[in-house]
């Protein structure tokens, strides 16, 4: 049976006791590589901040660890240790130098917290003293670090709070990071994938941007008049076991279509089950749009490949568009097509298009410019987060932090179960959130 998180917890006792820095073990040297086309929309978004829970009582060892294990780690990955630049053309780039200041590092006490109250958490936004670079934009990657990470001494354990520049680097790259940290921390001489870092492999194109960042719709005025505020959020965390996800993708794969493609996949068949309760529970009119949208890996789909390594961001939005009434009238196996299809056809061809599209008229997106009345997924339960051990054992708890959040977005991970149990992390209206909650289909109690 799926389950949510459900009580709020106050952290408002999180002190910050200490700010360091730390750089890779050896000298570098200068290196720059310049920022690609897949790299440049995210420029607008804020930080991608990442919250991980360990067990474990001697928070100066696990800190002594983690810096030490970091000094290594980005000997491999030292673009984490340096910043945005631009050269003299105005084209963003990434540089490092042995004399930056390198990963920011911050020490902090919440010692009347424990772990078993932040997992029940229900809003994100409780978890913000946690994590740092709260609403900050990727562009200030020109002058602050490209990753902050602030460790929590907490009441029987640690908070890990990740703050990643997401102009630089996708969820791809940030869990390769992750468990390469890892790696070394666990006593491994070396980082055994090291990363791919010359982006321009993937694109080699030169754009200019105009550094403004778009206007914020809801701070404008209309005859005088602000508008009003966004509505209230509220962020939620569904379980769906492994027979949860059974009976979903079963029940979509029970009427297969006629046309001879391929047999629904359990990210497909999960989003078309979130996507249209979401869409039920926000009581939208038959002819109303509705988006799905899903940032999908193309490390495989460009032409030539990229390796799995490849350390930036190698993403693009595909968008599913329908109307309402089309996706509820309709069995789950219309919107697992439209959402299959849509994945598909977005092959080498499609991504060249798109990306020489931007590259006419290049333009800074927000988080928010994901489609009307979406639900846009960011993550994915392949990511192997709960092998992210450190040396002290698995994280209790994986979260994404406040930063990237609007009515729609959705955040899957891997259950910490095992198997193909999966986390659904939800960000909706606080009404619809209400419905939702009510959905016993949604949560497969019946």
């Amino acid at each position: 049976m799926a389950a949510e998180v459900g009580k709020k917890c106050e952290t408002k006792n999180v002190k910050i006791t200490t700010k360091s820095h730390v750089m890779p073990n050896k000298k570098i040297g200068r290196r720059e590589c310049q920022l690609v086309t897949f790299d440049l929309p995210y420029l607008a978004f804020y930080y991608n901040q990442k919250l991980l829970f360990y067990k474990g009582n001697d928070f100066g060892d696990m800190v002594g660890k983690l810096k030490d294990g970091l000094g290594l780690v980005l000997e491999e990955f030292y673009q984490l240790a340096g910043r945005l630049g631009k050269d003299e053309e105005g084209v963003f780039k990434v540089e490092f130098d042995d004399e930056m200041d390198g990963v920011e590092v911050v020490e902090a006490i919440a010692e009347g917290i424990e772990i078993a109250d932040l997992m029940v958490e229900e809003g994100a936004s409780t978890l913000k003293e946690l994590t740092p670079y709260n609403e900050v934009l990727n562009l200030e990657g020109l002058h602050r670090p490209l990753l902050s990470v602030q460790l929590t001494k907490l009441k029987d354990g640690l908070a890990m709070g990740c703050a990643f520049n997401h102009a630089i680097l996708d969820g791809t790259s940030t869990w390769h990071f992750m468990s390469s940290w890892a790696e070394v921390c666990g006593g491994a001489a070396s980082v055994s994938v090291p990363p791919f870092l010359n982006r321009t492999k993937s694109r080699n194109t030169r754009v200019k941007l105009d550094l403004a960042a778009p206007p914020d719709p809801l701070a404008t005025k209309t005859n005088g008049k602000a508008k009003p505020s966004p509505p209230q959020l509220r962020e939620k965390v569904f379980k769906f076991s492994e027979s949860d996800i059974d009976k979903i993708k079963s029940k979509v794969n029970s009427n297969p279509p006629s046309d001879g493609s391929k047999p629904f996949s359990t990210f497909q068949s999960l989003s078309v089950h979130i996507w249209r309760h979401v869409t039920q529970a926000r009581e939208l009119k038959p002819e109303d749009y509705t988006v799905f949208t899903v940032f999908a890996d193309c490390r495989k789909r460009v032409d030539p490949p990229m390796p799995e390594s490849y350390f930036g961001n190698l993403i693009q939005a595909v968008f599913t568009v329908t109307a309402a009434g089309l996706l509820l009238a309709n069995p789950p196996e219309f919107g697992a097509s439209a959402i299959q299809k849509a994945i598909e056809n977005h092959n080498a061809k499609t991504i060249d298009e798109r990306n020489k599209q931007w590259e006419s008229e290049p333009k800074i997106f927000q988080f928010k410019d994901a489609g009307v009345n979406c639900v846009a997924v960011g993550s994915s339960p392949r990511f192997k987060v709960y092998d992210v051990d450190f040396g002290w054992g698995k994280p209790e708890s994986v979260r994404s932090g406040s930063n990237n959040r609007f009515d729609g977005m959705v955040y899957l991970y891997q259950g910490k179960n095992g198997g193909r149990s999966i986390d659904v992390e939800i960000s909706l209206e606080a009404q619809t959130m209400e419905r939702l909650e009510k959905d016993k289909e949604f949560l497969m109690e019946v």
